[in-house]
C-alpha cells in the first residue's frame, strides 16, 4: 500500500500562531517588536525615512549611544538595516530599496569600512 502525501500548502499568512510557553496567540507582525525590543540598538523615531545620509547617520548615532548592543557599534547598526530590508520583503519599493542600500555603503563610509 502507498501512502499518499499530505498537501502541505498553507496560508503562512493568514495563519496566527500560538505561542509554545503561554498556548496564546500571537501577532504576525513579529518583526516590528524585533525593532522595538531588539538588544541590536535603540533606534530613533522614523529612522528609516530621509535620506540615504540621514538614515546611515541616525544609524551611527544610535550604534554609539546604545547601551543594549551585543556586537560593535558597525555591526548593530548595518544588522539593523539589513534586518529593515530583508523584512520588508517584496512589498518594498524599488526606489525604496535602491535608498536603503545606498545606506549600506553610506554607513560603511561612516564606519571607515570601505
Amino acid at each position: 500500500m502507498v501512502k499518499k502525501k499530505q498537501d502541505r500548502r498553507t496560508s503562512r499568512g493568514t495563519k496566527s500562531r500560538r505561542n509554545s510557553k503561554s498556548g496564546s496567540r500571537t501577532s504576525r507582525r513579529w518583526s516590528a517588536e524585533v525593532m522595538k525590543r531588539s538588544d541590536a540598538l535603540d533606534l530613533e523615531t522614523g529612522v528609516f525615512k530621509g535620506t540615504p545620509r540621514q538614515i546611515a547617520a541616525s544609524l551611527k548615532r544610535s550604534a554609539v549611544k546604545s547601551k543594549r548592543k551585543k556586537g560593535t557599534p558597525y555591526q548593530s547598526a548595518m544588522s539593523m538595516l539589513t534586518f529593515h530590508i530583508n523584512r520588508g520583503g517584496k512589498g518594498i519599493g524599488a526606489a525604496q530599496r535602491r535608498r536603503l542600500e545606498q545606506a549600506k555603503d553610506e554607513l560603511r563610509r561612516l564606519f571607515g569600512k570601505t
